[in-house]
């Protein structure tokens, strides 16, 4: 008989017990993680396995030999590997999302001899996540919704006490809870506003009209230490540019002829203690630049007509649909204001780059609008939110809120379907563009270019026809629909922040609630 090979003996040392455990770990991740990659101390990619390199074509690389050697910031966007090699503190699991997808991550220090962090692995567990964790991300979106619940009715309770003993006192009226959205974009803002809220450095809102930001500052404002504090905005856009320097700094008693022999507080003062929203700073005049980068230098202002300085304690949150960089470069705003104002930047996503959210925006808009009005808004077909959800929308949520406003005014019926959709974008002078097709029957050469999509595309877009042919059987109840489907309430509900979109491949962040 043929003798069996002698198993290899297991090292006595715990030298080679160490080294035998982490050769062996290091391979099984490479083995059966989605991809891994390597840092070195300074974060410089110095290795990627096989399996990251599925990866780089989405990243903008065509070879491994391109991406190797570069900053991994500059090559993976969003990524905390800095912190890790900084801290020496893992990162065991977390969301990653960039132009290559969403993906599970994990970040691990690499210890030398005496412990020193040397380098650093990054290792994606899974992609799609949107199909591999669907049951995990499913209970997720619904304690979710249940904790949105509760932070608005906290945030009502929260404002009511505010309020009460301290009269006339300015706040802030919106929660977190108020930023609609599931969408991997929304939540990534949102993220980054309650890092930023921790915080006492200015925050410089980044985005397009209608975005949302002036509510991300309540919002920030609510979540901050200084929410006991007054919230003051000032629209810079909004007050004639003779009158700024007043609206910011206030003015002495007697400044001039006519003025309040008592003297007038601005902007500045009156957010003593709390926060100064700032919104169009990309309009602020070139003469006022200065004073205002004085006073956030300084700490204190001269109000017109005085000659003592006013020291004020307020944390300034600043936005703009404006590129200031290009502004700066053009001379038309100072470089220096800029980079004081731009330590926490934070940009909101346009509402085309989070699709998927646009039937809960809807849901949302509708009963705000409802409760405005006392009457019942009107209920939109599956095919009406997928035309809505192909828009470009260059107003954003603003412009979605007046399309809703003006369908509650012009439609006499309950049910507004996709044709009345278009007539009245029509009518308002915007080209409605075509909702987008379903994906062809898998026949023929046709069917077999569709089956070879991602999968998550092919599940996504067949769960979204499915949810709008049971809607239209059941003429849009969702209860009735959910159970046609044979499942709940809260499950349809969570596909419907991402059915809309679905079909689109830019619409598949819809499907991870958050």
């Amino acid at each position: 008989m043929p003798t069996r090979p002698a198993a290899a003996a297991l090292p006595q040392d715990a030298h080679g017990i160490h080294a035998l455990a982490a050769r062996s770990m290091f391979q099984l991740f490479s083995s059966m993680s989605q991809g891994m990659f390597l840092v070195d101390r300074a974060g410089t990619i110095v290795w990627i396995n096989e399996g990251y390199r599925r990866f780089l074509p989405a990243l903008g690389f065509s070879s491994a030999e391109e991406f190797v050697g570069r900053p991994v910031e500059q090559v993976i966007p969003n990524t905390l590997m800095r912190r890790v090699l900084e801290t020496g503190e893992p990162v065991l699991v977390d969301l990653l999302t960039n132009k290559a997808g969403t993906f599970v991550v994990s970040r691990l220090p690499l210890q030398g001899e005496g412990g020193a962090v040397i380098g650093a692995i990054g290792i994606v567990l899974f992609d799609h996540p949107e199909t591999t964790l669907r049951p995990l991300i499913e209970k997720f979106a619904l304690l979710q919704r249940d904790l949105d619940d509760a932070r608005r009715e906290l945030a009502r309770q929260r404002s009511r006490a505010l309020l009460q003993g301290e009269g006339g006192q300015r706040r802030a009226k919106y929660t977190f809870a108020s930023f609609i959205g599931a969408s991997p974009a929304a939540v990534e803002a949102k993220r980054h506003a309650r890092r930023a809220a921790q915080s006492a450095s200015p925050v410089l809102l980044l985005g397009e009209t209608g975005t949302g930001k002036e509510l991300l500052a309540h919002a920030i404002h609510l979540a901050s230490a200084r929410a006991r504090g007054p919230f003051v905005s000032l629209n810079i856009a909004a007050v004639p540019e003779t009158l700024l320097e007043a609206e910011f700094f206030g003015v002495a008693p007697g400044a001039f002829t006519g003025a309040d022999r008592r003297g007038r507080d601005g902007k500045f003062k009156l957010a003593d203690g709390g926060t100064l929203f700032l919104d169009e700073i990309g309009d602020m005049p070139p003469t006022l630049q200065a004073k205002l980068l004085r006073a956030l230098q300084e700490g204190e202002i001269e109000p017109l007509g005085s000659n003592r300085l006013v020291p004020f304690d307020a944390r300034v949150i600043a936005a703009t649909s404006r590129d200031l960089p290009a502004l700066v470069q053009a001379g038309r705003f100072r470089e220096d204001l800029y980079y004081r104002l731009n330590v926490l930047p934070l940009r909101l996503p346009p509402l085309r780059e989070r699709r998927g959210d646009i039937p809960a925006l809807v849901e949302a808009l509708s009963e705000d609008l409802a409760l405005r009005s006392g009457e019942a808004p009107p209920e939109l077909t599956p095919d009406a939110l997928a035309l809505l959800a192909g828009q470009h929308w260059r107003g954003n949520v603003r412009e979605l809120r007046n399309l809703l406003e003006q369908l509650a005014m012009r439609c006499d019926r309950t049910r507004v379907d996709a044709a009345e959709v278009r007539r009245v974008l029509a009518e308002t002078g915007v080209q409605a563009i075509a909702a987008p097709e379903p994906a062809p029957s898998p026949a023929g050469d046709g069917g077999r270019a569709a089956l070879l999509r991602p999968l998550a595309e092919q599940v996504a877009a067949l769960e979204a026809r499915a949810i709008a042919a049971a809607l239209a059987e059941t003429g849009g109840n969702k209860l009735a629909a959910a159970r046609l489907l044979g499942i709940s309430r809260a499950t349809l509900y969570a596909r419907l922040g991402g059915a809309a979109g679905d079909e689109e491949a830019c619409g598949r962040d819809g499907t991870l609630a958050g």
